[in-house]
């Protein structure tokens, strides 16, 4: 039997038995992750893009409306389509960064 278009063919409770311990272990990472935040010698991050990001990414975890896979992946992404002259780095940092680039001058896109 085929499910409807867009619902998950799992009960809650086939969900929870299947993937509860899964995702409870990424939940303490994150957990302890911020621990370590707030434990650390030097509170020199807390405005870091990417920490920000991550709380902001909480918050809409815990909204309970339906879309918050997309929503948060849309915080974590940069949504800015221009074109760079050139890489700003070899890695990908997780989140953007709003002050990596500078603002398009007016007449370019």
């Amino acid at each position: 039997m085929a499910s409807p278009q867009g619902l998950c063919p799992l009960t809650q409770q086939e969900l929870v038995d299947e993937y509860f311990m899964e995702y409870r272990a990424m939940l303490m990472a994150v957990a302890a992750f911020l621990d370590r935040m707030d434990r650390s010698v030097d509170k020199n991050a807390e405005d870091d893009f990417r920490v920000q990001a991550l709380r902001e990414a909480l918050v809409e975890l815990n909204s309970g409306d339906p879309g918050r896979v997309e929503r948060i992946q849309m915080i974590l992404s940069d949504s800015d389509t221009t074109l760079m002259d050139e890489r700003d780095g070899q890695s990908a940092y997780g989140a953007f960064n709003p002050e990596s680039r500078e603002p398009a001058k007016a007449g370019e896109s």
